[in-house]
């Protein structure tokens, strides 16, 4: 019987081509570390503030220190990646294979997974065409998890001698753009060398496939793709069945999907014949469409209740007396403790001389340290005070929740001893809501994660007195002095925290007037786009002349919505300009008698006056203005000419009945995209726009996800933006009333307005990039539970 495994030679042409591959990419990292030190250094140049130039120095001097070492630790890892792995457990190439991993394992396989995808996307049908060229030589449905082809290997094996050298972790961010452009060009010169090779010794030269792939085979292929996504989709929100927060491999994931589709047809052809890669471009693609197919919020939503669940569970297993669906009555001594402390009957975190003299309330990090002390040794009291094993429980993790949030030296001094006071009124909360433990949407943690990511884009200096630290400074007293803090009056400072937000974030006089002139824009080009549909339906089936429809629709729409703006849309300017639309058709209809011409020549300066007015208001220069007039004086002429019919006067009248009320006909469904520009801003309001950077292009199509995602953004969220090159960081600032414009401020004042598809476009993109992947108390939470995990005595003691 004829063997049908792959000789000798195919495996070692196999073999040759990765370790090309891997030898070029390893002979290409000199290079990729030259773009990184030049990226700290603009980085450096450009840094703002005092922390931000010493956080770039460091960042700098450690690459300078450790790059060489980087260097060669990833060429060797990468050629240690062409060794054989010893039997290999099946269960590792299962597509619903989910594991359980440190947080430092799962931030690694994070950033290698963004950075592969870049470069997958930079290598298109290259990837692809080697994947169905290895497998074919080697006689495999499917490219090893551990194989060096795949680019989420190299990049894994890339970020972890970055953090085996020594490198922080928080510099990969501030280089990664830079890093993955460097490689994804090594890389796809280097597939192109291996294809070329392949190519060169006859395997897979292109063919067409579809005459020679057996349907029956076919069919079968067609159902792996779906049978492997459900079972990677049957745990709901990344989650096992013990609410363990779990995740999905994507190298099992990249293998299971080569496994099934064209991959699988290309080993079923008639006559064994070696085949093109059309498998591998496809399940590049697929991967791209499952990461974008649901909101990222959505997934950090179903991350965030895989973390509760994790401490629901703990405090179940440590704690014999705790059950997170009842609600128990506080016990008498714990009770009256926390109402002495309340009362001020102890010593205050905020007190003993730690107030400043004057309003502004500024502290510093010696004042952070000192309330950490103080809520540590209020928090031991209390437990002391405790009745029963829950009582004492809930004391400590809300107390290493604290611990965590007051040592996040991102947020300014000032906040964070503010935040301080907060753990009294979030402990009693916690002990007479169970439910504080078993969601994110509590708005205890809701204000806490609002206010938390506002101020971490500040300095001290931006934060010491200014209105954002006055609001936050009531919202605490006024959690104070209500006699019962339970959910709804966290409710009530969050809904009015979250209004002084969207006032706060537009208060600056520049930002202000961007803010109401982007408003406007909105309007106009809404209009615009309005007021040319109901023109194309009242005209679609007149006798009109094409050189008048064009304009109506190019021009005058346009005149019309800018005259709503400007004067509202009833205003007796706006009313004749309308009037002027129906007053052209007419005379450019069909005149056959002469009564109807010597009207039209009556009539006609008033007309083009009024039209020549229509086109001032949008900046027309007197030339453009004098084609578009001399267009349809041309047409005019002709129209005495016409035998065509004429249009009635009852339908002009209708036509003009119906334009005087036009906005009566709009809806309120999306627009699509506004036609932005800076030159429009600027014509509008007259102001100066070099400040404002509009975002018109940029990005792929979004999916609904990606539109979904953006138009869950919050107000007061940092981002890092990438457009034209260059990386900012830029807060969030302001929506529009329709959700199509959204405005991002930067620290140097510069702003940035972007409408919504083209918000998405970026985020998909990896162009807007969230500075927080989650939220504070999420992370406090985290951190506690490693703290618990390591030591759960400390629960009970």
């Amino acid at each position: 019987m004829a063997s049908n495994a792959p000789s000798n030679p195919d495996r070692q042409l196999a073999r040759t081509a990765r370790e090309s591959l891997v030898t070029e990419m390893g002979q290409s990292m000199g290079e990729v570390s030259r773009a990184v030190t030049a990226r700290l250094t603009v980085l450096l140049e450009e840094a703002h503030t005092t922390r931000e130039m010493h956080e770039r120095q460091d960042a700098w001097t450690a690459f300078q220190r450790h790059s060489r070492t980087w260097e060669q630790g990833t060429a060797t890892a990468w050629q240690k990646a062409l060794l054989p792995t010893a039997n290999p457990s099946p269960a590792h190439h299962r597509v619903s294979q989910f594991e359980l991993m440190g947080d430092d394992v799962v931030e690694n396989k994070i950033l290698a997974s963004r950075m592969s995808q870049f470069i997958l996307d930079k290598l298109g049908e290259a990837y692809g065409n080697l994947c169905a060229r290895i497998q074919l030589l080697e006689s495999t449905d499917e490219l090893a998890s551990h194989d060096p082809i795949r680019p989420e290997v190299m990049m894994l094996a890339l970020v972890e001698q970055w953090m085996a050298v020594g490198l922080a972790r928080n510099i990969l961010p501030l280089v990664t753009d830079a890093m993955q452009r460097e490689l994804a060009n090594h890389f796809v010169h280097a597939f192109e060398t291996c294809n070329s090779l392949l190519l060169s010794r006859g395997v897979i030269p292109t063919v067409d496939l579809r005459s020679r792939v057996k349907r029956s085979d076919a069919a079968g292929a067609a159902t792996a793709v779906p049978r492997a996504t459900q079972e990677a989709t049957s745990r709901p929100g990344g989650l096992d069945p013990d609410g363990n927060v779990t995740r999905f491999q994507p190298s099992n994931l990249s293998a299971g999907r080569q496994g099934g589709g064209a991959a699988d047809d290309m080993q079923r052809l008639d006559g064994g014949g070696r085949t093109p890669g059309a498998g591998g471009a496809r399940q590049a693609a697929d991967e791209t469409r499952m990461m974008t197919a649901v909101s990222p919020l959505a997934r950090a939503r179903r991350r965030a209740q895989g973390v509760m669940g994790h401490l629901k569970r703990m405090l179940n297993d440590h704690v014999s007396d705790f059950d997170a669906t009842e609600q128990h009555p506080v016990s008498p001594a714990l009770a009256r403790a926390i109402a002495r402390k309340r009362d001020g009957g102890d010593t205050d975190p905020m007190s003993d001389g730690m107030a400043a003299p004057t309003d502004r309330y500024e502290y510093g990090v010696a004042d952070v340290s000192r309330a950490a002390s103080v809520l540590r040794d209020r928090s031991n009291e209390l437990k002391q005070k405790a009745a029963t094993q829950a009582e004492k429980a809930t004391i400590e993790v809300v107390a290493l929740m604290f611990q965590s949030i007051l040592a996040e030296e991102r947020i300014p001094p000032s906040v964070r001893v503010w935040f301080a006071r907060l753990q009294l009124p979030v402990l009693r909360v916690a002990l007479a809501e169970p439910e504080f433990f078993s969601t994110v949407d509590h708005p205890a943690r809701q204000l806490i994660d609002r206010m938390g990511s506002c101020v971490m884009g500040f300095d001290a200096r931006a934060i010491n007195g200014s209105a954002m630290e006055a609001e936050i400074r009531r919202v605490v007293q006024v959690i104070e002095q209500y006699p019962e803090t339970g959910r709804r009056v966290f409710q009530l400072v969050f809904d009015e925290f979250v209004v002084f937000l969207s006032k706060f974030l537009t208060e600056k006089g520049s930002t202000q007037r961007l803010v109401s002139l982007a408003q406007q824009v909105e309007q106009k080009e809404t209009l615009a786009i309005q007021y040319t549909i109901e023109l194309r339906n009242m005209l679609k089936d007149m006798p009109v002349r094409e050189e008048i429809r064009e304009f109506l629709f190019k021009i005058w729409a346009e005149v019309l919505a800018m005259a709503a703006v400007r004067n509202g849309a009833q205003h007796e300017d706006t009313v004749a300009l309308k009037k002027a639309a129906s007053e052209l058709v007419w005379s450019a209809s069909a005149k056959p008698n002469r009564a109807d011409r010597a009207k039209v020549i009556q009539s006609l300066p008033t007309l083009l006056q009024r039209l020549r007015q229509g086109m001032g208001l949008l900046g027309l220069e007197t030339p453009a203005q004098e084609a578009h007039i001399k267009t349809i004086s041309d047409t005019l002429a002709d129209a005495f000419m016409s035998k065509t019919e004429a249009i009635p006067q009852a339908r002009i009248d209708s036509m003009a009945a119906h334009l005087a009320n036009l906005e009566d006909f709009f809806s309120d469904e999306a627009t699509g995209d506004l036609p932005l520009d800076p030159e429009s801003i600027e014509m509008m309001l007259g102001m100066d726009a070099s400040t404002i950077d509009v975002i018109a292009d940029g990005g792929s199509k979004p999916t609904d996800a990606m539109l979904a995602w953006a138009q869950e953004l919050q107000l007061g969220h940092w981002f890092m933006l990438d457009h034209n090159r260059q990386v900012n960081r830029v807060q969030f600032a302001w929506r529009s009333e329709r959700k199509q414009l959204h405005l991002f401020a930067a620290m140097d004042g510069r702003s940035y307005l972007i409408q919504a598809r083209r918000l998405a476009a970026y985020l998909q993109a990896g162009l807007l990039v969230p500075q927080e992947e989650e939220a504070l108390t999420l992370r406090a939470t985290r951190d506690a539970l490693a703290k618990l995990d390591a030591n759960p005595e400390r629960l009970l003691a």
